[in-house]
């Protein structure tokens, strides 16, 4: 089966991750791109260009070109639409995160896929993140031994554009970058958030953004462990990468650290216009789009499923609803 051509196409390229992902599989033996569409033309001509990939008119001229699988990379809000049109297409879709803005679009997302035999993948790819991976194993293996409490970050830069408009992403940076966290926490334990409370920041750090930027939320998980979670778009432009991802984990028998972004090199270029941290070894998007075509080939159900989306797109929502009320909420 590891020779079996896949012809993938992207619909949606505006996410930040479709670059990152397309350039991963256009490196790939046995993977072809066939093409992209977006609703934007200027965004779509400029990513096509870039990449070399072909430009669809439309995102049904896309899909009859009888794909393998597709990349959904749109503005949040449109996830649903272009899943359900791709659904019963492809043998296989990737969502980028969030799942959805709302719990009925997530729902009908899953819906969808299951009623036309569509495998569906969430992307979240820092499971495939090496520091991850290796604390996953340090905890199969009970070096902690009985867990206490865990500190997670993940800050990032503002990203603007669509990001900062409620009514295309659904959410700021509470929902852009908690659901990252609260999935690696659900795998690395198998468990769920059952209580959360969160004081979130709209425009706190962005004057006038219009959206929140910034959030502290703390939480209890089904196995009993407290933990917090410290996000926002607290990066300024001038800092060498997008952001981070950290977890401190304390146990009875000691703490681990892991921090998701720690392989990079320091670069100080005039022509890339400030110090950069250029990035080697593994990379997470790869992880990400390997297993994806892995799935594909081998007909194997989602390592990262719609449910996934869904349980970590719930526990956003309700770090909104309890910023709202000023009292915990209990999922």
């Amino acid at each position: 089966m590891t020779d079996q051509l896949v012809r993938i196409g992207f619909l949606g390229v505006a996410h930040l991750h479709s670059v990152s992902y397309a350039n991963s599989l256009l490196a790939m033996a046995g993977v072809e791109v066939v093409g992209m569409w977006d609703r934007s033309e200027p965004l779509a001509a400029d990513w096509s260009a870039r990449l070399g990939v072909r430009h669809f008119a439309s995102a049904e001229d896309l899909l009859a070109e009888g794909l393998d699988a597709v990349v959904v990379c749109s503005e949040n809000v449109y996830h649903r639409p272009l899943v359900e049109q791709a659904a019963g297409r492809v043998k296989a879709i990737l969502c980028e995160k969030p799942i959805a803005t709302t719990v009925e679009d997530a729902r009908a997302i899953i819906e969808r896929c299951r009623a036309t035999d569509t495998r569906l993948q969430i992307a979240f790819p820092v499971r495939f993140a090496p520091a991850v991976v290796e604390l996953k194993r340090q905890l199969d293996a009970g070096l902690l031994g009985e867990i206490l409490t865990l500190n997670c970050t993940n800050h990032g830069s503002m990203p603007g554009g669509w990001f900062v408009d409620p009514a295309l992403s659904g959410g700021g940076a509470v929902l852009d970058h908690t659901v990252h966290v609260i999935d690696v926490l659900r795998w690395l334990w198998g468990v769920e958030v059952t209580e959360i409370y969160a004081e979130i920041g709209d425009s706190l750090l962005h004057p006038g953004l219009g959206i929140d930027d910034a959030g502290l939320l703390s939480f209890t998980l089904s196995n009993g462990v407290y933990g917090t979670l410290d996000t926002s778009w607290s990066r300024p432009p001038s800092y060498p990468i997008w952001g981070d991802v950290k977890l401190e984990i304390l146990g009875e028998r000691g703490v681990v650290y892991a921090d998701t972004l720690h392989q990079y090199v320091t670069v100080a270029s005039n022509a890339a216009g400030k110090t950069q941290w250029a990035g080697y070894g593994s990379d997470m998007d790869r992880g990400l789009m390997t297993d994806f075509i892995d799935m594909v080939r081998s007909g194997r159900e989602p390592s990262i499923t719609g449910e996934d989306g869904l349980a970590a797109m719930e526990v956003a929502l309700a770090a909104y609803a309890s910023a709202r009320s000023g009292q915990p909420v209990k999922l």
